[in-house]
């Protein structure tokens, strides 16, 4: 499919303001972060002549021209994979999304993602704004998470979506199995997050720049027994959506998420713990972390729209056990 290209002429009210700005106010259903991958890409001109600079200054009469590929998914196979499918129109999609199942492919994931099943059920019908590796994908969760993501079939949803998640005006709300009590129990953490000094893989909250995160939490079960160890259930809202953001959050609380290998892997060694108990916990082997609702303005139609979606199977067998047990 040919790129689609936007032209534009700056006007004299327009003089003199940033190119990304302009273009924002041109196209105001592009989100800010998608304008300037755009330019960083190569695809904003200005009076012919290629610019990679979102700051640069435009002036009366300029000619601006931005180029937006279309997806190019000749090198994704589609397979025919089962997913999980809570909603679906024209414009959209929202999945349930399993344990395990990596988001996109890349650097050891070439297939088997939900790329490859959505191109497959969509028949290749999916938004060309994130490129030839993430067609349709909007926002994305880490593999061992399981949950809700929105999937934008067409560009126009892909943009005004995009719009909402940069604007934080979406609703998204994870359940998360921690260990210890959260104190206070219900709360706010706000931290910078941005790589860690010790493991660039890693991301950290004990960093002196990064991004600013906030995620808002309550407590929703405490489970105390003999035979247990203190765990508890806890809902997350998150204001930002940095990478990582609700595994760095909680270990940073020094309550980390049960099953996280990369954030909670040091944890104390369980004594005296109900044996049924201990062989599921030792079975999770992933992050016990579920995207459970996921709300949002329909781009087209602007109505409202709210899913949710209950616990994966293991984290229910979790939940029953830890219930049978406490207190």
């Amino acid at each position: 499919m040919p790129n689609k290209k936007y032209n534009f002429t700056v006007s004299e009210e327009q003089n003199a303001k940033r190119v990304d700005h302009f273009i924002v106010e041109e196209l105001p259903s592009f989100s800010r972060t998608k304008i300037n991958k755009l330019i960083k890409e190569g695809g904003l001109f200005v009076n012919g002549k290629p610019i990679d600079e979102g700051s640069k200054k435009v002036i009366f009469g300029d000619q601006v021209e931005l180029v937006v590929p279309e997806a190019i998914t000749a090198d994704i196979k589609p397979q025919k994979i089962p997913i999980d499918i809570v909603y679906e129109d024209y414009d959209l999609l929202v999945v349930n999304k399993p344990i395990g199942m990596v988001v996109h492919p890349g650097a050891g994931n070439p297939d088997g993602t939900l790329v490859n099943a959505l191109l497959h059920h969509c028949k290749g019908n999916l938004s060309g704004i994130n490129g030839e590796l993430r067609p349709g994908i909007v926002h994305r969760i880490d593999k061992d998470t399981s949950g809700l993501l929105v999937v934008a079939k067409n560009d126009i949803a892909h943009n005004e979506l995009a719009k909402q998640f940069e604007e934080h005006t979406t609703q998204r709300t994870y359940l998360a199995f921690v260990w210890g009590m959260m104190k206070p129990i219900h709360g706010r953490i706000e931290t910078l997050i941005g790589r860690s000094r010790y493991n660039r893989q890693k991301m950290s909250a004990d960093v002196a720049s990064g991004k600013d995160a906030i995620t808002n939490y309550k407590t929703l079960e405490i489970f105390k027994g003999k035979l247990i160890p203190d765990i508890s259930l806890i809902e997350c809202q998150l204001e930002t959506g940095r990478t990582h953001q609700i595994r760095v959050h909680l270990a940073h609380k020094k309550n980390p998420i049960l099953g996280d290998q990369m954030y909670g892997s040091k944890m104390r060694k369980i004594r005296d713990i109900d044996p049924e108990l201990q062989k599921i916990i030792e079975e999770i082997n992933f992050q016990a972390l579920h995207a459970q609702s996921l709300g949002f303005i329909h781009p087209k139609t602007r109505e409202e729209l709210f899913f949710t979606t209950e616990l994966p199977k293991d984290l229910l067998k979790l939940q029953k056990m830890l219930k049978r047990l406490g207190n």
